[in-house]
């Protein structure tokens, strides 16, 4: 495929958002009726992208397509789609018996590579950013060029973990650490945070004991800069990946961005520099939280962030 250089916007929104319940992509939140993620396409058109490139299952495409799609369209964005499915497995693999769960973010965007011919940012569907992050990733991958030999010039959009919480439950949340640069040592995803006892803390054995966290740990919501090599190592490290995790948990085990980036790092393959946004996460992890989302789009739209009437 032909290299293009300006940056093209990647959404994962295979996942139907289990612990919510329904196709929470295209679940009205907007004074207008409109989606979370239709924030993100605005957000991102003003930015400056100008493709976008879906990732859903098929059993959504017509839903989607009507919905989603058309309003991208209709905000000036020229639209690609692409389909994670669970027998999109390298060769010698197969889909173990009563698997249901999608392989995670790193498959996502490995389903969508023919579509991947620029630096792209990467996001989830259903989380709002704000505009401040699309901005800072645009600005960052219009400039994302290595020279031979120099590690890849990947970027990502860090929030406070403090503001990404439920309190309705627990969230899962890629946990980084920092160099005195703003260079990312490494990102560990927990999988189990939660508000606790005037704190916020972890747990990685079912709740039996849990770990401090500070509000102020800087956390990735999966606001990813990539340049287009990223993709040949995901897949380069997705048969390790399955070879190590099938056999020990072959019904829920998933391949993560965090751990292609963090192997890359750790081999001197990339250099992630962290952008931080002031902008407050909003997200709903479970249906609790919507009315809050709803509330704060609300005063956004009357503080003029966004149109007062509809988005487009």
């Amino acid at each position: 495929m032909q290299q293009n250089s300006k940056p093209i916007l990647v959404v994962m929104a295979a996942g139907m958002g289990s612990r919510y319940g329904g196709l929470k992509q295209i679940d009205p939140v907007g004074p207008h009726g409109e989606a979370i993620l239709d924030y993100s396409l605005f957000d991102a058109r003003r930015a400056g992208f100008e493709t976008v490139v879906f990732i859903i299952k098929p059993e959504i495409d017509q839903a989607f397509r009507e919905s989603v799609g058309a309003r991208a369209e209709a905000a000036g964005l020229a639209v690609r789609y692409a389909y994670q499915t669970l027998d999109k497995l390298p060769a010698g693999f197969a889909v173990p018996e009563g698997r249901v769960k999608p392989w995670g973010t790193a498959h996502a965007v490995l389903a969508a590579a023919e579509a991947i011919d620029a630096p792209f940012a990467v996001i989830n569907a259903d989380d709002y950013y704000g505009p401040t992050g699309f901005r800072l990733i645009y600005e960052h991958l219009s400039r994302a060029a290595a020279a031979p030999g120099t590690p890849a010039p990947w970027a990502m959009v860090g929030f406070l973990l403090g503001n990404t919480v439920s309190e309705n439950g627990s969230v899962s949340r890629g946990v980084c650490e920092l160099d005195e640069r703003s260079r990312l040592v490494r990102v560990t995803e927990r999988t189990r945070i939660e508000k606790r006892d005037g704190g916020i803390a972890y747990t990685e054995d079912g709740g039996e004991s849990w770990v401090p966290l500070p509000e102020t740990a800087v956390v990735s919501m999966n606001l990813w800069g990539f340049t287009p090599d990223f993709v040949a190592r995901a897949q380069a490290g997705f048969a390790a990946f399955l070879t190590e995790n099938l056999p020990r948990n072959p019904l829920k085990c998933e391949y993560y961005l965090p751990s292609v980036v963090t192997a890359a790092l750790a081999d001197g393959a990339a250099e992630v520099t962290v952008l931080t946004s002031p902008d407050k996460w909003h997200g709903i992890t479970y249906r609790e939280d919507k009315p809050e989302l709803v509330a704060a789009l609300a005063r956004m739209a009357q503080e003029g962030l966004y149109p007062k009437d509809r988005l487009f």
